[in-house]
């Protein structure tokens, strides 16, 4: 959530944010609401120091005489208005909270200008992209897929983008995930198992809902949405608490199902695993001091890197521009590998920086050893990594003249060979 000190404020600067990342919101509307709420807010705070004054001076009359009832009809006044101010207050302030939720997070100074993807910013590109051979083809295009991926009983069973993975495939995704894992737990992350289903003031604390719900699997009975992220259970393990300054940073990790509707998509682009709607991803969470996020954030960028190096995948990182960030982000790196066979970049991360915007709704704070004071901290999170693309990129770019498909070496010794062939 944005400041509300900030957006009272600067408003100006809150504008220029706002249409920094192309978007719309009436902060006009919020704006008069607040001025609203904290009106009320000291009419309330004024009839209640009526009422006390009145009640001393009660106290001090004879009971039943003139005066004194004459107070007690001042006090019913007193406290009719006091009531009705409440019930206006907290109509008001519902309202508010609701609108608040709809300004998006800030983007940084160094967050560069643009309308959308095309605007973004290539910040690094490393590994070579493999020459171009007839034998090259899109993952779904293999004539012997099915031995490793079958999206057809995916269909019959659940629907489109809930594809199985089979033999080799199905330990081709378990190798990614115990090589993800393992890398993180090497890198400090504290491993955890989240739930894969959260309540709706968790979606709200990291910023899904309301902005995306329509993105979201929902249950009807229990009002719980598949998460479409560990981000969100994990972020909100610490929702509602303070944490003490000599613990941070926290990093952790978890690996979870992610569950995304993605309506309206359709096309080549999404064809195979290049989208679907349940998929596997790592997650790396970092509760940090606002002063060290930004550097966190590079670290972060960095150890994701590092994951594609060591599986030998070409790969660039894009530095996100206004246009094309998320609205919880206020920097963002998306990493990209290249597909050989379907000649693109595929997103297998996205790195980001929330400053304090999820803290603050989530009420996630430490405690400062000099004031001893709580003071909101800021979050990050990244993809380390997602599995459906990375997958994808080992069979496109390890194809064989011979119709093998290479293994990275870093996932040999989870595969237990260094090949996959058709049977």
């Amino acid at each position: 959530m944005i400041d509300p000190k900030l957006l009272r404020e600067q408003p100006d600067v809150v504008r220029a944010g706002i249409v920094k990342k192309r978007l719309t919101c009436d902060l006009d509307a919020i704006l008069a609401l607040d001025e609203k709420r904290r009106s009320l807010i000291a009419a309330a705070e004024s009839l209640r120091a009526e009422q006390k004054t009145a009640n001393s001076e009660m106290a001090k009359l004879p009971k039943g005489s003139p005066e004194f009832m004459a107070k007690v009809k001042d006090m019913k006044e007193l406290s009719s208005g006091v009531k009705a101010k409440d019930a206006e207050l907290k109509e008001v302030e519902e309202h508010w909270a609701e609108l608040i939720l709809s300004v998006p997070n800030l983007p940084d100074e160094s967050v560069p200008e643009g309308e959308d993807e095309s605007d973004n910013v290539v910040a690094l590109e490393r590994g070579e992209i493999p020459a171009e051979q007839s034998y090259q083809l899109p993952h779904y295009d293999l004539d012997w897929i099915e031995q490793l991926l079958d999206f057809k009983r995916g269909t019959k069973v659940s629907g489109a983008g809930f594809p199985f993975y089979v033999g080799d495939g199905a330990r081709l995704a378990r190798s990614l995930v115990g090589f993800f894992l393992d890398e993180a737990s090497k890198a400090g992350f504290q491993e955890m198992g989240v739930p894969f289903f959260v309540n709706a003031e968790s979606a709200t604390a990291t910023g899904q809902l309301p902005d995306k719900e329509g993105q979201m699997y929902q249950t009807v009975e229990d009002s719980l949405y598949a998460i479409p992220t560990a981000e969100v259970p994990l972020t909100n393990f610490f929702r509602d608490e303070i944490l003490e300054e000599a613990d941070l940073p926290v990093y952790r990790c978890g690996h979870s199902a992610c569950f995304r509707r993605e309506a309206g998509s359709y096309g080549k682009e999404v064809r195979g695993l290049n989208r679907v709607h349940q998929f596997d991803k790592v997650e790396l969470l970092k509760w940090v001091k606002p002063e060290t996020s930004m550097a966190e954030l590079e670290s972060l960028r960095a150890y994701a890197e590092g994951l594609l190096d060591k599986l030998g995948l070409p790969f660039r990182t894009l530095l996100m521009c206004g246009g094309d960030m998320g609205f919880t982000n206020c920097k963002q790196y998306d990493l990209e590998v290249w597909a050989a066979g379907q000649k693109r970049w595929l997103e297998v991360s996205s790195c980001s920086n929330f400053g304090s915007f999820q803290a603050r709704r989530a009420k996630i704070r430490y405690r400062n050893a000099q004031t001893g004071k709580p003071e909101i901290l800021h979050t990050l999170n990244g993809s380390g990594l997602a599995v459906p693309r990375v997958f994808v990129a080992i069979l496109e770019n390890g194809l064989q003249a011979d119709g093998r498909i290479r293994i990275p070496e870093a996932l040999v010794s989870y595969m237990g060979k260094e090949y996959l062939e058709k049977r």
